[in-house]
């Protein structure tokens, strides 16, 4: 029997896409000031914003820096087909469409404008996508935190989401693909899904505790996160060898965001990166399958 294809491909259409990349505006809101305005569009994603979303998804992307570039909408078709794969197209939507992607187009406003603005120009976006659906009869529909499509004058049905388990095995599994990358020569993908790895189980750990990751995409802020909830904090009273373990551990999150930052694969080739070698590769996939397996302890332990 065919699998039944999502109701989230609709999606897939270049004039959609095109509106979730920032590529077309719905006119203008006019602010106090007269010749202060705000174009009703989301905010513009360029290529290499579009490969930083895709590895936070855990889709890695290369940006053509030096020709070989995707359009726009191409990468997003990607990254949105990527997600529809693995059940994840409604928290992408979350994503594009969340209060902090709107910094720049909203910053230096008070929070009474801010918040009106914000939602003026989404509800605005989801109306027109909905304009390109209308026509088979399908609509898009934001229910809190989720996203749904669902036929036009059907009731609306919320599956709550699965809670992805992570655990060992998870962890074993996606750094065996990290090795793999490594064996393959393909360095700054292993380095991506190293980064993936550390980012899964900080978000997993953290929403076990029933509180909501940051979104920042920031893993640093992520890991003080786990790091408040589990009391990790390092104790004047514990051994010292003990306290080595863990500011050892913190270094090697930090020499990871930072390669994250400088050398994978969804960033080009700039002033400040750098070749690495395939042992050092394997360095950092060894490391960060540490770090997560740690923190899986860490909140077991705690359970």
């Amino acid at each position: 029997m065919p699998k039944q294809k999502s109701m989230f491909e609709l999606l897939r259409n270049k004039s959609i896409l095109a509106i979730l990349d920032g590529d077309v505006d719905f006119g203008e809101i006019e602010m106090t000031d007269p010749k202060d305005k705000i174009k009703i569009s989301m905010p513009y994603l360029s290529g290499p914003v579009l490969c930083e979303i895709s590895s936070r998804f855990g889709l890695a992307v290369t940006y053509g820096w030096n020709g070989g570039a995707q359009s726009r909408w191409a990468y997003l078709d990607d990254l949105l087909a990527y997600c529809i794969e693995n059940h994840r197209e409604s928290d992408l939507l979350c994503f594009l469409f969340s209060k902090g992607q709107f910094v720049e187009k909203l910053k230096g406003y008070t929070p009474e404008v801010i918040e009106s603005t914000y939602n003026k120009i989404v509800e605005s976006v989801i109306s027109q996508i909905n304009g390109i659906l209308y026509f088979g009869g399908n609509e898009l529909v934001r229910v809190g935190k989720q996203f749904v499509i669902k036929r036009i004058n059907a009731p609306l049905k919320v599956v709550a989401p699965a809670i992805k388990t992570i655990d060992r095995d998870y962890i074993v599994k996606l750094s065996d693909r990290a090795m793999k990358d490594v064996t393959d020569g393909n360095y700054d993908s292993a380095i991506t899904k190293s980064r993936t790895l550390l980012e899964e189980v900080f978000c997993y750990v953290v929403e076990k505790k029933g509180e909501t990751p940051s979104e920042s995409g920031d893993i640093s802020k992520l890991y003080n996160q786990v790091k408040q909830l589990y009391h990790m904090h390092q104790d004047k009273n514990m051994d010292k060898r003990i306290n080595g373990l863990l500011s050892g551990l913190e270094k090697i999150l930090s020499a990871i965001a930072e390669m994250r930052n400088k050398d994978s694969d969804s960033h080009g080739v700039g002033a400040k990166r750098i070749n690495i070698a395939e042992h050092h590769a394997r360095l950092f996939v060894n490391s960060a399958m540490t770090m997560a397996d740690f923190i899986l302890a860490v909140s077991e332990h705690s359970a």
